[in-house]
């Protein structure tokens, strides 16, 4: 049995490892580093280095790379050994602080949108000492930030430090109207809700669409799906509780605190969260818990799917993103504590979010969109394309009686009654929990529902971020005139309420009367992420990055061009590997149970038989129709796909207007096809097979 106090974050370089192998003040310089975000000195680097190589060949490393997050979703490293020449056919174990404080990696075979030639070959890894180095496979891996050779960020962790030091500038002079001479620093705080499905990976292995795009293309559905709801919470199988646990061990020496699991409401879907950390870890983490998932299923025989959406008919699966603000001292900013009606300071921080999600809806919607996210957001437990504030009743009846000026008479908290005497009575909540809402308040934080399953949290966080620096910027701006603060605290949350309210909705968001009603609000509903993109570059937005030092113009406009491309390139694949599946493996297939119905019918004429109501007469028909229609649908796609535009914002809506009805009209004709066939003649895993797959 492991024993967890002993392999947690064993195979990190953490505060307990540096606070024994570094000299008290070399220590005392890092930590004041990684605490407050400042410039490594140069002066302790060699120390540091050397006690981090020490330590990492003794828990059995080989190799060093920096460990950065490309803007191609992925993580990336490039593996270096510590083996250096000492002559005479010696060798010398090396990290010299060059090699820890900076790298040097091809910038030109990663996305830049525009912002690199291929010629243009230079890029830099520089560590980032916040996030703590960590031994993976026998490699020390430093998390660093990934910038071109201009300086331009062409990562997502750049963006994500620089708004998080926003965030603090902004926060910090707030907190200095409000007399807290104690806090340092402010810092975001993340937590992801990690959702994937297992399947059995002999059964992957044959479906080529699950291989290629991570997504089932075709598929009808399973007799049975999740209507039953057995799945949820369920008693969790033998193979997938041996997988884990393993999972577990891995994230626990790497200092993760994996503390949910459970099953899922789909067949083989499943959850797995962490617990809350700075918003930079956070994602780092998370782009790790990916990787093992992935890694640890396949020696269970498993395959982890963490696309958003791969199973029609199902739910898919997300990553809700827990976001709060955080002092250096302990305090969260966003719990509201027993009377939040006079937390002024609960108050000025909930009114600048909530201004800041109405502001910039269509910052949020961009920062999670993607092809596969689009198929999973308005469904299936996954909010809606429209954005949205969930309050709850009692925060909701503060915020009005601040706007109509009345005071706030209060609730009592009630007690939860079950009706069992063995049971005593506790205290019911204030509020419920709103599975539809994109981003809820739930007691101390937000609940960012929105982001997919298999991206990186950093984008929504940066944009997070960025946008509540901009509103406590505006706030502090006029705070900090005020001769009288306290009158002017409530004037301004009141006239910001009054303004940005249209954002909060406590209802239902799958309801076809919220569309109508949130129309009526002016907010958007961008449903498809061309739609959402578009919306990117408007000024507005240009201005809240470049004035808060968090993306220049020009890597503005780099992501923008990268995020069409990955957009109409995946359907591209998607479309590829659809027509590649159908002439290759679907069509044979139903030509071979068409020629066996007709031989079948042939029989049955010379023994006299009539076939007006045989199965073979009745079914033949649909075949061949279906047939028909998939192979011309085949050639529209192909000839479509030859002509399509140039620019990316024309191809993210050719592929989005043309390509992908189309696909979904081949879906519906080979799953209707996939009824009627022969189980034994058809080429693939189905459906039962995939997700109700034997333990």
């Amino acid at each position: 049995m492991t024993d967890i106090m002993k392999t947690f974050g064993s195979k990190v370089f953490n505060d307990e490892v540096m606070k024994t192998r570094l000299s008290k003040s070399t220590y005392k310089q890092l930590n004041q580093t990684i605490k407050q975000g400042t410039y490594l000195n140069k002066e302790i680097a060699e120390e540091v280095a050397n006690a981090m190589k020490d330590w990492a060949v003794e828990n059995g490393a080989t190799h060093f790379t920096h460990w950065f997050h490309p803007l191609s979703g992925a993580t990336a490293e490039k593996h270096e050994s510590f083996v250096s020449t000492a002559g005479g056919g010696k060798i010398t174990l090396e990290f010299s602080p060059s090699n820890l404080v900076r790298g040097e990696a091809d910038a030109s075979s990663f996305p830049s949108g525009g912002l690199r030639d291929t010629f243009e070959a230079r890029g830099y890894t520089a560590w980032d000492p916040t996030s703590y180095a960590f031994i993976k496979d026998g490699v020390l891996c430093i998390p660093t930030v990934f910038v071109a050779y201009s300086g331009e960020a062409l990562d997502h962790k750049a963006p994500l430090l620089r708004s998080m030091e926003a965030l603090n500038k902004e926060a910090m002079r707030i907190l200095k109207l409000f007399g807290n001479t104690d806090v340092d620093h402010v810092k975001a705080t993340a937590g992801a809700e990690q959702e994937y499905f297992l399947i059995d990976k002999e059964l992957f292995e044959q479906r080529e669409d699950l291989r290629l795009t991570g997504r089932t293309l075709i598929g009808a559905p399973a007799p049975k799906g999740q209507e039953m709801n057995d799945h949820y919470y369920g008693s969790i199988r033998t193979k997938v509780s041996d997988f884990m646990k393993e999972v577990n061990e891995e994230l626990w020496t790497l200092g993760i605190q994996a503390k949910t699991e459970h099953n899922e409401v789909a067949p083989s879907q499943h959850e797995l969260a962490n617990n809350f950390l700075t918003v930079n870890v956070s994602a780092d983490q998370n782009n790790l818990t990916m990787e093992i998932l992935k890694k640890v299923a396949k020696r269970h025989g498993l395959e982890c799917l963490l696309h958003e959406k791969p199973f029609a008919g199902i739910n898919g699966s997300g990553k809700h993103n827990n976001w709060s603000l955080k002092t250096d001292t302990g305090v969260n900013l966003l719990d509201p504590g027993d009377t939040p009606a006079e937390n002024a300071q609960f108050l000025l921080f909930l009114t600048a979010i909530i201004k800041a999600i109405d502001e910039y809806q269509d910052l949020l919607r961009i920062s999670i969109s993607s092809a596969g996210n689009d198929h999973r957001l308005g469904g299936s437990e996954a909010p809606p394309a429209i954005v949205s504030v969930f309050l709850g009743d009692e925060l909701s009846e503060i915020l009005t009686s601040i706007e109509k000026g009345k005071a706030y008479a209060g609730k009592k908290k009630e007690a939860l009654q079950i009706g069992v005497h063995t049971i005593p009575a506790f205290p019911r909540d204030n509020t419920d929990r709103n599975r539809t809402s994109p981003f809820a308040f739930t007691g101390n934080k937000f609940e960012f529902r929105m982001p997919g399953s298999s991206a990186s949290i950093a984008t929504p966080n940066t944009i997070l971020n960025t946008i509540v620096a901009q509103e406590l910027k505006g706030f502090a701006d006029e705070l900090e005139k005020a001769s009288d603060f306290n009158s002017a605290l409530h004037e301004l949350i009141r006239k910001t309420l009054k303004k940005h309210k249209r954002i909060i909705f406590n209802g239902n968001g799958y309801d076809e009367s919220w569309i109508k009603e949130a129309e009526r609000r002016g907010l958007s509903n961008y449903a498809s992420t061309p739609e959402a993109l578009a919306h990117y570059l408007d000024k507005k937005n240009v201005k809240v990055f470049t004035g808060n030092k968090v993306l220049t113009e020009s890597e503005l406009l780099s992501r923008h061009e990268i995020y069409l491309e990955k957009y109409y390139k995946t359907i591209h694949i998607e479309a590829m590997t659809l027509t590649d599946m159908l002439k290759k493996d679907i069509l044979p297939a139903v030509t071979r149970f068409e020629l066996s119905l007709k031989k079948s019918l042939e029989e049955d004429k010379d023994l006299g038989l009539s076939d007006a109501d045989s199965y073979e007469y009745a079914t033949l028909r649909p075949v061949k129709e279906n047939k028909k229609a998939v192979f011309t649908m085949i050639k529209r796609i192909e000839q479509l796909m030859e002509e399509r535009p140039d620019t990316p914002e024309e191809r993210s809506c050719f592929y989005h207007d043309q390509i992908l009805p189309l696909m979904e009209d081949l879906r519906k004709k080979t799953d209707a096809l996939e009824k009627i066939t022969d189980r034994s003649l058809w080429p693939m895993p189905t459906y039962s097979d995939l997700l109700f797959g034997k333990d």
